[in-house]
């Protein structure tokens, strides 16, 4: 991890086109703004995680689907018999 000490309106850039500005401080509470392209997502992490975990449930889902339509097709086939 790199870490680096900023103070107000300074910035850090990531690659070309990324701007972390340092907008203000107050206690233990800092500020940033972000310039980024608008076709990169940018969120606070504990917006990413949930996002993170509700994909992971909703694959999750799609695998127990698949075992309900097996489920009913090895149903269908012993009625079948």
């Amino acid at each position: 991890m790199l870490v680096l000490s900023r103070k107000k309106n300074e910035s850090i850039m990531i690659g070309d086109t990324i701007e972390i500005k340092i907008i203000s401080v107050d206690g233990d509470q800092v500020r940033i703004g972000i310039e980024a392209p608008r076709n990169l997502d940018v969120y606070r992490k504990e917006i990413f995680d949930a996002i993170q975990e509700e994909n992971r449930l909703a694959t999750q889902g799609a695998a127990d689907w698949s075992a309900v339509k097996q489920l009913i097709q090895a149903k269908k086939e012993e009625d079948d018999r």
